[in-house]
């Protein structure tokens, strides 16, 4: 069993959307925060590599080929935005201003548990990218000579948080404003946090859409100061 399903060209591919599929079946029927499609997805997925001991590269044949939309589904977050060009025109100002300072807080906080932690300029430079979008965090992590497998872990886990959280903590802060909820979800937790700002109305999708695209340029630009800062 286990040769014949590592040797398989679909396995990765069809372990990986089943899990999630059965994810969507959970949270149909489950409202409990932790029960997210994402998270049930991921864990699915490690326990069943584990129980069948199949290593990860034989997984990760079939797999990779998901991989591959996620470029083409990240430029086709443009379309809620088209639909909201009114309403980005009309906030144009605020809204560049929120993404600049999401994505400056972010590369501050790195900055400051970097000098916390003792890291060094390796381990700092892996974790800049933290906020952005796989697509281009991968790109910037091996242009700063960082881990990019942890950085790519890195993203996961923080849009993880924020597809899980995010919602929630722009209710603990009383974030009640569309625009403001989908700036902050989207330049703080890129594509997976967009997922959930789509799920809180078409103003936050299209807001947190526009802050993926334009907090990824930002950060590929201000990376390169920031890297020498350590």
């Amino acid at each position: 069993m286990k040769e014949l399903l590592s040797g398989s060209l679909f396995f990765g591919a069809t372990l990986s959307i089943g899990m999630y599929a059965i994810g969507l079946w959970v949270k149909k029927r489950r409202s409990f925060f932790l029960f997210n499609p994402v998270l049930i997805a991921i864990v699915g997925t490690i326990a069943t590599l584990l129980i069948l001991d199949i290593d990860y590269s034989s997984y990760n044949n079939g797999a990779k080929y998901i991989t591959y939309l996620l470029t083409p589904a990240t430029v086709a977050l443009a379309i809620p935005l088209y639909e909201q060009v009114s309403l980005l025109r009309k906030n144009l100002t605020a809204i560049m201003v929120g993404i600049t300072s999401g994505v400056l807080a972010s590369f501050f906080s790195i900055f400051a548990l970097a000098l916390l932690f003792a890291l060094n300029h390796t381990q700092y430079v892996t974790l800049l990218p933290k906020s952005i979008t796989t697509a281009i965090g991968i790109g910037l992590s091996q242009e700063l000579g960082g881990y990019v497998a942890i950085t790519v872990s890195a993203i996961i886990l923080t849009g993880l948080f924020g597809n899980i959280a995010g919602e929630h903590i722009c209710r603990l802060l009383s974030i009640k404003h569309p625009v403001a909820k989908g700036l902050s979800i989207g330049t703080a937790t890129h594509v997976m946090g967009t997922a959930k700002a789509m799920e809180m109305g078409e103003i936050e999708g299209a807001m947190s859409s526009l802050s993926v695209a334009v907090a990824g340029c930002i950060t590929v630009g201000v990376a390169v100061i920031f890297e020498h800062l350590i």
